[in-house]
């Protein structure tokens, strides 16, 4: 495992973390139970991995808490995460989200987390996290209940990153947490210069999703994109609009083409991966901590797709949380 600085945190933090949201939620989305998912985790761990991304909107805090138990607390970093309002926009109370820090802290079993964001802000609410709920939750974290502050956005809805350029004006930020793929490459310019000047540690999301994942996916967005007039023409003519990145001395396959392109881009620091899979793990990681694809290939995704904006950002479904069943 490669290592290294989460901004000005100075944790120590894998180059590859397991993220236990996403579409597959640890293979709970798929129906399987926590023991799975722990076993995913414990997998991830004993592979170098040591920082841990979850929150109670995903469901997974009960299994990452049965992950860790026994682990010794200061050699892993844990983060989480409470929403600022529902789904459908209902502010939540800043009781409950400070309630929602303490119910995070006995599920996972510990009597702090590394890094407490606040999850999936959105533009129109960022001004009410910083009035109303920054202040208390750092209050919270004199107690010792988290030691740094991090921010993470809602991608599919706000795909200039308003967001995380606001949360760049404040300095109570300590993590962002940011969507960047190869077809989503605007935070290169609207997000990293400003983490990097101001030393702030970054949580790479989006990496690898259903884009790169899921079969004839790719395909099927290059077209629309070409019939939006967004992409050439000749893209929707080929069966794998990324099939340059493969083959001898290129990547394997798509998947491992992603996460070597979101890890070796300057600013990013954790590639988070995620899967319902164990068998998933090492080939994710193995991926993540090969070398930086071919500078020919970067400079071809860059001229190809460095213009779209929104792509890939799909949404997906809370499970119903056994503890709070608003999905809060």
């Amino acid at each position: 495992m490669d290592y290294t600085t989460l901004g000005r945190t100075g944790l120590k933090v894998s180059v590859a973390g397991i993220g236990c949201g996403g579409s597959s939620k640890l293979g709970l989305a798929a129906g399987h139970d926590d023991a799975h998912a722990a076993g995913i985790v414990r997998r991830a761990l004993d592979l170098g991995v040591n920082l841990i991304d979850t929150a109670s909107y995903y469901g997974t805090e009960p299994a990452v808490g049965a992950a860790i138990r026994g682990r010794p607390r200061d050699a892993l970093v844990i983060s989480t995460k409470h929403k600022a309002s529902t789904r459908d926009g209902a502010i939540i109370p800043v009781a409950d989200i400070l309630a929602g820090l303490d119910r995070s802290l006995r599920t996972l079993g510990t009597d702090y987390v590394d890094v407490f964001c606040m999850h999936t802000v959105l533009p129109h609410e960022y001004d009410r996290v910083m009035a109303e709920i920054v202040p208390p939750l750092l209050r919270e974290k004199e107690k010792g209940k988290f030691r740094f502050l991090g921010i993470t956005e809602f991608a599919g809805r706000d795909p200039r990153h308003g967001t995380l350029v606001r949360g760049l004006g404040d300095d109570c930020w300590d993590v962002m947490m940011v969507a960047f793929h190869m077809l989503n490459q605007n935070a290169r310019q609207l997000v990293f210069p400003g983490t990097r000047e101001r030393n702030i540690g970054t949580l790479i999301m989006f990496a690898v999703r259903a884009i790169f994942s899921t079969p004839g996916r790719l395909q099927q967005d290059i077209a629309r994109l070409v019939a939006e007039g967004r992409l050439p023409e000749a893209l929707a003519q080929k069966d794998n609009a990324l099939d340059f990145l493969l083959g001898a001395g290129g990547a394997d396959n798509l998947i491992e083409a992603a996460y070597r392109y979101a890890r070796h881009e300057p600013g990013a620091d954790v590639v988070l991966f995620g899967t319902g899979n164990p068998a998933h793990v090492e080939p994710n990681i193995r991926a993540i901590l090969k070398p930086p694809l071919r500078e020919a290939d970067r400079a071809a995704i860059a001229g190809l797709f460095g213009a779209l904006e929104g792509v890939g950002l799909d949404e997906v479904n809370p499970l119903p949380d056994r503890r709070n069943p608003s999905g809060r």
